[in-house]
């Protein structure tokens, strides 16, 4: 299975020690471009961001919530298609945003166990 990481840079170095590859963004339009450049796959995509490297059968796609909120509809549309990669959303250098659930949370609020 391959995985893909778009988040601060200095996660990306931290993923490249367990054999992740990824793509360290600041702003949305960095996001932007490098989550079409996985998922797209689109030669427009590469022309107009042409050190983006193309990314072949990603399954599982991990990024920050930073990212997922720079994303917007586009992870939206993405996660309702029904097609690979796979996006999972962890915790910047920051930490938790506030008003995002831990999946633990969300775990726990979906079977019904509140302590």
């Amino acid at each position: 299975m391959d995985f893909f990481f778009i988040g601060d840079p200095e996660l990306v170095t931290a993923f490249r020690f367990i054999g992740i590859r990824g793509k360290g963004v600041m702003n949305a339009e960095g996001a932007k471009a490098a989550f079409l450049g996985i998922t797209r796959r689109e030669d427009t995509v590469s022309r107009s961001f042409p050190r983006m490297e193309k990314i072949e059968h990603c399954q599982i796609l991990i990024i920050t919530e930073e990212v997922a909120d720079w994303l917007g509809d586009i992870l939206i549309q993405w996660q309702l298609s029904d097609q690979y990669p796979l996006i999972v959303e962890v915790p910047g250098m920051m930490g938790k945003l506030p008003g995002r659930k831990t999946l633990v949370e969300s775990i726990r609020e979906a079977i019904g166990i509140h302590v």
